[in-house]
């Protein structure tokens, strides 16, 4: 089975796009960002929620979402990235060891993937400076959706 676990920020608004690209942009976009946990597993999808609600999330700032589907469909895109495979992610890796050390957790993560979500919001945003600078060839993989 798999689940996605998108954690947003109940107190964050959008920011200035000119924050992530080096080059500025004519058009006076925003995004907002934030990190989804995408899990495949076996056993009890209540016990991963509880998991995922309790290791993962700060209930006092944040938000959990479930299901994958973008949150902010006003967006113009959503550029979606993340480690590649034989890239050492050092975030996956400690939920991973801190996973192992529970005692009959009721599930088991067969495996976890870490990816960012930039939602653009703005007429006329195009994700190609984007790509160009937020993502790195070399150890991102990366996705352009449609938010809506």
């Amino acid at each position: 089975m798999q689940a996605t676990f998108e954690i947003v920020g109940k107190f964050e608004t959008q920011s200035d796009c000119h924050k992530l690209l080096y080059a500025p942009l004519s058009l006076p976009l925003k995004y907002r960002e934030h990190v989804c946990y995408k899990i495949e597993y076996t056993g009890d999808a209540a016990a991963l929620k509880q998991f995922v609600s309790t290791v993962l999330l700060d209930p006092i700032s944040q938000e959990l979402h479930e299901g994958g589907a973008p949150v902010w469909k006003d967006a113009q895109f959503v550029l979606e990235y993340g480690m590649k495979g034989g890239a050492l992610d050092l975030e996956k890796e400690t939920i991973l060891n801190y996973f192992r050390t529970l005692k009959d957790p009721a599930f088991h993560i067969d495996k976890l993937t870490l990816r960012k979500r930039i939602y653009v919001f703005g007429q006329g945003a195009d994700p190609a400076p984007f790509v160009r600078d937020v993502v790195n060839p070399a150890i991102h993989t990366h996705e352009v959706l449609k938010a809506a």
